[in-house]
């Protein structure tokens, strides 16, 4: 099988440090891939190699087949993407901004800047210098830089970081429907595992610079579990307690007490949350 974005054992090391470590990663054309994992993780490190910003101390990297090799020529009339805090300059107005990215990507007039201006809902902060901007809207504009050539890849670090809630929802939907209606393939980072389980079609869980496992995202709740860990101060007054509740109580090597009973203990907080709400009259 041909793969969009395809990797190969790729591994970076600065010195001892294993950032990544023999990560070989499978993304299909027009999917949605989540790439999955605590901050510290490697996401970024293998983003940074995906696009040629940082070079592998061993393996490859290929985007739509074409091998990937830091400082030479790649695909990148076809890529769009957004790595870390976006990058602005900082005198110029959004507006501005738009237009030197523009003239790099060879786009004529303002109509493609006066559309991703109105489809990202910047045009209050049009005339606005980036300096300026809240970081909720400084990220939009790091998409729209991201999105205006209409990119057939589309690579994105943490691209909802610093939106609020209806900003979220706006971006998931958009790159929703650009993967449905245009085909486009999307690979994206997050650490946060709600918002990813709710956009991506495929999920790649990162740990420690290993890919841990690729898994279809309607396989994910098959997999995951919910677990309390704790750890007490009067470690037998709370197993006993515990155990008057109905819960199952394991011990674990390091020490911290672990349960496992999802069910029971969702029904627990909701009462505890239940018996907390104050009362009318």
């Amino acid at each position: 099988m041909k793969y969009v974005i395809e990797t190969e054992r790729l591994t970076k090391n600065f010195g001892a440090l294993a950032a990544v470590d023999e990560v070989s990663l499978h993304v299909q054309e027009g999917e949605i891939y989540g790439f999955l994992g605590l901050n510290g993780a490697g996401k970024t490190t293998v983003i940074r190699m995906l696009l040629g910003l940082a070079r592998p101390s061993s393996g490859k990297v290929f985007l739509e087949g074409m091998p990937i090799i830091s400082g030479r020529q790649g695909p990148w009339a076809r890529v769009g993407y957004l790595v870390e805090m976006p990058y602005s300059y900082p005198e110029l107005s959004v507006f501005e901004n738009l237009l030197v990215i523009a003239r790099l990507r060879n786009l004529r007039g303002k109509g493609p800047i006066d559309q991703i201006i109105e489809q990202l809902q910047l045009e209050p902060y049009r005339h606005v210098k980036a300096r300026n901007l809240s970081l909720g809207n400084a990220q939009r504009l790091g998409l729209a830089k991201a999105l205006m050539h209409r990119p057939d890849i589309l690579i994105l670090d943490e691209p909802t970081n610093g939106l609020d809630p209806a900003g979220i929802v706006e971006v998931r939907e958009m790159l929703r429907a650009m993967a449905k209606d245009q085909g486009i393939t999307i690979f994206i980072s997050s650490h946060i595992l709600g918002e990813i389980s709710r956009l991506a079609t495929r999920i790649g869980i990162i740990h420690q610079g290993r890919l841990i496992q690729e898994i279809d995202a309607r396989e994910l709740d098959a997999v995951r579990s919910k677990k309390l860990l704790l750890d007490p101060g009067n470690r037998q007054a709370l197993v006993e307690g515990l155990q008057k509740l109905g819960l199952k109580v394991a011990q674990r090597e390091d020490q911290l007490l672990e349960v496992m009973q999802e069910e029971e203990l969702e029904s627990y907080f909701l009462r505890i949350i239940h018996q907390s709400q104050p009362t009318d009259g």
